[in-house]
């Protein structure tokens, strides 16, 4: 009787704990799985939605504002992007049109300018938009927007230092042009290779061997052919005084008809027109390596004192130069590709180096537009450099607004 009493208790003592232990686990189990309300409220709407058109655009952007919720960054804290949607009228449908995270308050709404793209945007049509906070699944919808248009601006304010650069540009070489058509002499740095020019003429006439003229691979209408057309003016009429034949094999026709006619206008002027000969100038072949073959075989046969690589060069710029050093010639180059400018001063005696080639026109020239063109360019340079200091020391001591200034807005 007593062991059935004892186990009776123990039964019972049990049922107890195995009670007690299940009112803990619901207790547990119902704390563990309560969701923080921040998890099951919609974060709150953003107010003060404002839309513009984009200042500076080409008229098919509208820029969109906000105050953020005050739920981004503290109340719920609870917002994750902010989506901003679009309609051509307050009751019509919205279309969205991007997010931005949470944090930013402003959207660019950029579309199309063209009619057959999906994305197009007119200008000076009327759009509404709205913007959504968003959470995880939840959000809140902003009012609707007051209507904005797109439209485009006549003038880019974020490039006004451009414009003043090329106003003050401009001024320094209209300035320099007039005063040089009035004959005021300016002092431009002698080169090398232009000084050369003579001397190599005269070592020319006194071997009795012709000069070879080389236009390089450019057409008629590159700056550098252009330059050196003005160089080969200097150097034909120089010939023609000292009646040194010269010889100009030539990769473009265009470029082979306008140098006969400079040289024949040198001629001209040097009073010798009958010392010109056009088959001296001539087309030789318009595909680049059969073309520097062709000049390597004249440079082999003829053993010109003097060649001129001036205009527009590429990879047979060190084959013309070994060549021509190989011949025993002088020899001055210019070109303005900056990856054959090594092989040239290298190769060659005399060496035009970039703009060098450019200054060399006015040089000899003497013309009123290259020179104040030249001067007013160096002038520009000047500016720039002066400018360069001032941004270094503004920016060494934190003067941030003269930093702002030279800043460019794309």
């Amino acid at each position: 009787m007593r062991v059935e009493k004892e186990k009776m208790v123990l039964d019972r003592g049990f049922s107890y704990l195995l009670l007690l232990a299940f009112f803990f686990l619901i207790l547990f189990s119902t704390n563990s799985f309560a969701q923080d309300p921040s998890d099951t409220l919609a974060p709150e709407s953003v107010t003060n939605v404002d839309a513009f058109d984009t200042p500076n655009d080409n008229g098919h952007s509208i820029t969109v504002s906000w105050e953020l919720s005050s739920d981004d960054g503290a109340g719920k804290n609870n917002v994750v992007v902010y989506e901003v949607y679009r309609s051509d009228s307050p009751e019509g449908k919205f279309e969205k049109r991007g997010m931005v995270p949470a944090g930013e308050n402003t959207f660019e709404d950029q579309g199309a300018k063209e009619k057959d793209n999906a994305n197009y945007l007119p200008s000076h049509k009327n759009f509404y938009y709205r913007v959504r906070a968003k959470s995880d699944g939840l959000f809140s919808d902003s009012e609707i927007s007051l209507p904005a248009y797109a439209y485009g601006q006549w003038y880019h304010t974020g490039k006004t230092p451009v414009l003043v650069a090329v106003i003050l540009f401009s001024v320094f070489a209209i300035t320099f042009i007039t005063l040089a058509r009035k004959g005021k002499l300016f002092y431009i740095r002698p080169l090398a290779g232009i000084e050369a020019v003579d001397d190599a003429i005269g070592r020319a006439t006194e071997m009795g061997k012709p000069i070879l003229y080389i236009f390089g691979l450019g057409t008629a209408d590159m700056i550098a052919t252009i330059a050196s057309f003005t160089i080969l003016s200097r150097v034909a009429k120089k010939t023609a005084e000292y009646q040194t034949p010269i010889l100009i094999p030539c990769y473009d026709s265009v470029v082979m008809a306008v140098a006969q006619e400079t040289v024949r206008a040198a001629y001209l002027e040097a009073g010798r027109p009958d010392m010109y000969k056009e088959e001296n100038i001539f087309f030789l072949t318009s595909m680049q390596f059969a073309y520097v073959a062709g000049v390597n075989g004249i440079m082999l046969r003829e053993k010109p004192a003097t060649n001129f690589y001036l205009g527009k060069f590429y990879a047979e710029s060190l084959i013309l130069a070994e060549t021509g050093s190989i011949a025993g010639s002088i020899q001055i180059s210019g070109t303005d590709e900056i990856a054959q400018i090594p092989f040239f001063v290298a190769a060659t005696d005399y060496t035009l180096i970039g703009e060098e080639l450019y200054a060399a026109s006015a040089y000899l020239g003497r013309e009123p537009v290259l020179l104040g063109t030249l001067k007013g360019q160096d002038w520009g340079k000047a500016v720039v450099i002066f400018s360069l200091i001032l941004g270094a020391l503004a920016a060494s001591f934190g003067f941030q607004f003269f930093i702002n200034l030279f800043r460019i807005q794309l």
